[in-house]
Order: structure tokens, then sequence, then C-alpha cells
């Protein structure tokens, strides 16, 4: 199994980058897939999830109406729409397979929101 993250950096406030979470080993289709951010001197915090087929999601508030999830299920890749970024946005951003078991997270990608 294996998910990596990628399409951080530098971002300027307002900016709309999109992140991608590829997904490897395992049947993409089948789970739940989260995304996590962890800002800096804060614990890691739910951004929010996409069900299997895609047709579900839900946000934390602070992201609701500016993040968007989605799935490509047959690419296996998850994404993470940002939008309207604001320097509190700055965090390590994280992907997440909600497998039965228990979750598998990715490395995450660093995501900086600075002029």
């Amino acid at each position: 199994v294996q998910v990596v993250e990628s399409g951080g950096g530098l971002v300027q406030p307002g900016g709309s980058p999109r992140l991608s979470c590829a997904a490897s080993g395992y049947t993409f289709s089948s789970y739940r897939m989260s995304w996590y951010r962890q800002c800096p001197g804060k614990e890691r915090e739910l951004v929010g999830w996409i069900t299997p087929t895609g047709g579900n999601t839900n946000y934390a508030d602070s992201v609701k109406g500016r993040f968007t999830i989605s799935r490509d299920n047959a690419k296996k890749t998850l994404y993470l729409q940002l939008n309207n970024l604001k320097p509190e946005d700055t965090a390590v951003y994280y992907c997440r397979v909600e497998f039965w078991s228990g979750p598998y997270w990715g490395q995450g990608t660093q995501v900086t929101v600075s002029s």
C-alpha cells in the first residue's frame, strides 16, 4: 500500500492550488478517503472526507466553502482543491486511507501561504 501526496509549495494569500494523493497497492475505489492537516504548533486535524464512490463529502467548519475534496477512481487519485488560501492554512496536508482494519497515512505535503 502506498499513498503519495503532491502539489504543495509556497502559495500567495488568495491562491488556489490543488493537492493530489496518488494511491497504489489496494483497491482504491473500495475505501473512504480523508484529508488531514497539521498547522505549525497544533495537533493534526481533519479537513474532510469523501465516500468510496465520491458521492458524499464532509468538511471541517474551518474550510467549508473554500476547500473541495474529489476523487478519480479510474486514476486512483484523491484531490484537495484549496481556494482563497489564508496564512492560517499553512500546514502539512496528509491523505489517509480509511481501511476497515485501521487508517493508513501518507507522508504529507507542505503548503505555505505567504506573500
